[in-house]
């Protein structure tokens, strides 16, 4: 491999955006463990 496939590579990963369904499950899995969380708290408070 080449300087410049190794470049050409390097770049090409740099501007990779995300893949959406990743970032949506990623915030889905925060929003249920932000919501698991709060109904611990709740349930510990109430008891």
């Amino acid at each position: 491999m080449n300087r410049n496939t190794r470049r050409a590579r390097a770049i090409a990963i740099a501007q990779a955006k995300p893949d959406s369904k990743l970032v949506a499950i990623r915030y889905l899995v925060l929003a249920a463990s932000a919501s698991a969380a709060i109904i611990a708290l709740l349930m510990a408070r109430a008891f």
